[in-house]
């Protein structure tokens, strides 16, 4: 069966191999299995169908694929051994055999079929190279215009796709507008069942911190200083460990850069979100101290197996180290993965005299209880 509409196509495909990328073996794959359905559907057919088309001329051969058997029990799937025979006579039980089908006005059908398909792959590749171009922007920072901003979700527009911010990857203190043009991070590509595939954003990550440091310190970027690790709470304050080998680099003066500019290009890009930039040590006691930072450390004891360190400041620094609600503490016991108690110089000699009372105590009891026995 031949149709010159489904030659064109077929020599469309190759054009399309060429400029998108699109395997024409991959098409005509595809349009194969679309013929199949559409031969069951239109002549209401319930055989096991094959449908093959010449990849050069265009040609369609549709098929009725039957199983040889000794004696025939369903003429639509089956035909018996003796038939077989007078078609071929090599043909055995448990071979298959394809009759050729010329159905009357298929031709039609076939080029209307191959045009719906070619459209579709179409669709689905240029889905798939912007799902590849966006996906292997992962991990990194992205800009776009913010197309609406009033459902608790911003949607920006990335170019060639949607950017999604949801709520929980949005800074808490920022005011997201229409027309706005915002940066984020990207954390993930998303293909979706229907439709383009989907970029979740988020500007409240600790890397969109990272990349940021990336970009404006060039030191970050050409890996003479390390980022250890950061801790966050979005809008408000961060922490970051930085660390170089090369002892001729200061890492923490590096990063906040001559007067603060570099520093400054970050605070402003989070919208005046405070940073600390802390020099990350291998003893944790020293790391710990400078993790409290703005406050002055008197003295840490650690628990090296419990990871767990008491850290004493002075009783006008008490406040200061723990931070409103908590803050400066929780974030510090994140950046260095240390549980942390804060005491107060005073509070810390009241807890040594409280066990020297109580450790008099026993001892009395001890011998009050020795006395009565004797």
């Amino acid at each position: 069966m031949k149709n010159i509409d489904v030659k064109e196509f077929i020599e469309a495909m190759g054009e399309l191999e060429k400029e998108r990328g699109i395997e024409k073996a991959y098409l005509i794959e595809s349009l194969e299995a679309a013929l199949v359905t559409a031969y069951k559907k239109n002549f209401d057919s319930v055989d096991n169908v094959k449908v093959t088309i010449d990849s050069e001329s265009g040609e369609i051969h549709i098929y009725s694929v039957r199983d040889v058997v000794e004696v025939q029990e369903d003429p639509l799937l089956e035909i018996s051994l003796e038939d077989a025979r007078k078609l071929d006579s090599a043909y055995n039980v448990g071979d298959v055999v394809n009759l050729e089908i010329k159905p009357k006005d298929f031709g039609r059908i076939a080029a209307q079929t191959a045009k719906q398909v070619v459209v579709q792959k179409i669709r689905e590749a240029e889905r798939n190279l912007v799902f590849n171009e966006y996906n292997d922007k992962t991990g990194e920072i992205v800009s776009g215009i913010i197309q609406k901003a009033d459902t608790g979700t911003v949607v920006m527009d990335l170019g060639k796709l949607e950017g999604i911010m949801p709520v929980k990857e949005q800074i808490p203190t920022e005011h997201y507008k229409v027309n706005d043009k915002i940066r984020g991070y990207v954390l993930e590509v998303r293909k979706e069942l229907k439709g383009n595939p989907q970029v979740i954003v988020s500007r409240s990550h600790p890397d969109f911190v990272r990349k940021l440091f990336e970009f404006e310190i060039p030191e970050i970027y050409e890996g003479l200083i390390e980022i250890k690790s950061i801790s966050r709470d979005p809008g408000y304050r961060s922490k970051v460990a930085v660390y170089s080998k090369n002892e001729n680099i200061d890492p923490v003066g590096s990063c906040v850069g001559q007067k603060g500019v570099r520093i400054q290009n970050i605070i402003n890009e989070l919208n005046g979100e405070k940073i600390d930039v802390i020099e990350w040590n291998e003893d944790p006691a020293i790391f710990i101290s400078a993790a409290l930072l703005p406050a002055q450390v008197m003295a840490v004891d650690i628990k090296e197996e419990d990871k767990f360190a008491q850290v004493i400041v002075p009783d006008d620094q008490l406040s200061l180290a723990i931070g409103k609600a908590g803050q400066n503490a929780r974030l510090a016991a994140r950046l260095t993965n240390w549980k942390i108690d804060i005491k107060s110089e005073s509070q810390f000699r009241e807890m040594i005299m409280a066990a020297q009372n109580t450790e008099a105590e026993d001892d009395a009891q001890e011998v009050e209880e020795a006395e009565t026995e004797e």
